[in-house]
């Protein structure tokens, strides 16, 4: 049993909940109860749980509710959740362990076999600063990351923000997208190397589409980034714990969970917000 400190908004299948854009899932339906990236204590804890009652864990989602369905069912004041899902996480994170789901689909979507570190980045949110700072971590040269909102445009550690029309270059091996937007892949293609591959990491409710014959000449190569798995968070936490990887500045706005309904309004509406999280320790 778990009682949640804090939880974060995503802006992606959350703002497709939100709009009523989300495509059929399992396990979707109303009602149903959001989340997957909440920290929270342990208040109880089995023998064979691997945890102790105290220790602040990362929460990736919840399936407690009853008929109530949870898609992914973090974002509540406790839950009830199976040992192997509560991931330990050093106290010093604090509120910033809510950004680990975030580093694990960075992970993922950089370590596929066979793959290349990005050296461009589409989209400079809080999934694209992780993922150019976690190619850093992982040994890599700082990549371009490309953000066409200045108010987004700031804030880099170590690697320089373009705007994609200020970038004259056309021989990136690995393109990294995560802005979500389905017309930009002719325009990717046309900024590829000889051989080299998109890697879709966003999320996409409309339909992709290309025109063929500028990627049939380059060989390109698109690839689907999923979901992450344990791995990719087990990896993330220890990036994250040992100071190589920082997750410090990206989340930039907190509410208490009484003011939900506005938290939710400014995550998706307000562009300088890059992470909202609501606070669970501040019911009343």
């Amino acid at each position: 049993m778990v009682d949640i400190c804090w939880s974060g908004i995503s802006t992606g299948t959350e703002r497709l909940l939100w709009t009523g854009r989300m495509p059929s899932f399992p396990g979707m339906g109303y009602p149903l109860v959001p989340g997957y990236e909440s920290v929270g204590r342990i208040r109880e804890a089995g023998a064979n749980s691997g945890s102790k009652v105290g220790d602040l864990v990362f929460v990736p989602g919840a399936r407690c509710f009853g008929d109530v369905r949870g898609l992914f069912g973090g974002s509540a004041q406790t839950v009830v959740i199976p040992g192997a899902k509560a991931l330990v996480v050093d106290a010093a994170l604090g509120a910033d362990a809510t950004l680990l789901a975030l580093a694990a689909t960075a992970h993922h979507a950089l370590v596929a076999p066979h793959s290349r570190l990005p050296d461009l980045i589409v989209g400079h949110g809080v999934l694209g600063r992780l993922l150019a700072r976690m190619t850093i971590a992982l040994g890599g040269a700082a990549p371009t990351v490309w953000e066409t909102n200045a108010d987004r445009a700031v804030g880099a550690l170590g690697y320089p923000v373009l705007a994609p029309e200020a970038d004259p270059r056309r021989d990136y091996k690995t393109i990294c997208d995560v802005s979500g937007d389905a017309r930009l892949l002719d325009t990717l293609i046309g900024r590829l190397a000889m051989g080299g591959e998109i890697v879709l990491a966003g999320f996409y409710s409309e339909r992709l589409e290309f025109a063929f014959p500028p990627a049939f000449m380059r060989e390109a190569r698109i690839r689907v980034a999923a979901q992450w798995q344990p791995q990719d968070l087990l990896a993330s936490k220890q990036l994250a714990e040992s100071g190589a990887l920082s997750l410090a500045g990206l989340i930039t706005h907190r509410q208490p969970v009484r003011s939900a309904d506005s938290a939710y309004r400014t995550a998706f509406g307000d562009s300088a917000c890059l992470k909202m999280i609501l606070d669970w320790s501040r019911k009343q």
